[in-house]
């Protein structure tokens, strides 16, 4: 079974992002960090309070250029990439640090402050998908094996159950079972 890195998260940028330049190949690099809330049980245990978890954040290529100037303090955004582990000595002690090497980008929500450029609303940035052709000639293969639907098959309330709140019994559930579904629905 292969192994597998992935990584999806939506939260706010800490501070305003980093841009630089690979001396090799001349490639962007941008550095952000990104906050992202955590719902937790508050230590009486009566209700709920959000959490900070900060993760430092990697973007390579022209899409990492282009969106760069958005990444401004507080902006939301979603990420998918995976992590990376990055060794080196310094001082002769061995250091090493995780972070998340950003593959698709979205930016979420309008500006958030006025200093941000016109055009920023939502859009959503991301490397050459798998079966397009890239810049240096390659084929890679197709990027969404499935068709996806047009219709929202689900039409529930996910939020948190609250602490009050009986527990459905029986079949009560509002999404419905796999018997809901015909075969032309299935993907596969």
């Amino acid at each position: 079974m292969a192994d597998i890195n992935t990584v999806c998260l939506t939260g706010r940028l800490t501070r305003q992002a980093e841009i630089r330049y690979s001396q090799s190949g001349g490639g962007a690099i941008v550095r952000f960090s990104l906050a992202v809330n955590r719902r937790k049980r508050t230590a009486d245990g009566q209700g709920w309070e959000d959490e900070a978890n900060f993760f430092d954040c990697v973007y390579f290529g022209r899409a990492a250029e282009a969106v760069n100037q958005y990444l401004t303090q507080g902006r939301q955004v979603a990420i998918s990439g995976e992590l990376r582990q990055n060794k080196w000595e310094q001082d002769g002690q061995a250091r090493s640090k995780v972070e998340i090497a950003v593959i698709n980008l979205t930016l979420c929500g309008g500006r958030p402050d006025a200093a941000a450029p016109a055009n920023s609303g939502a859009g959503s940035f991301q490397r050459p998908a798998y079966g397009q052709q890239t810049a240096a000639g390659r084929q890679s293969a197709p990027s969404q094996p499935y068709a996806q639907s047009s219709q929202n098959r689900f039409s529930g309330n996910f939020s948190r159950p609250q602490a009050d709140a009986p527990a459905p019994s029986g079949d009560d559930f509002s999404v419905g079972g796999p018997e809901s579904y015909g075969d032309d629905d299935v993907p596969f």
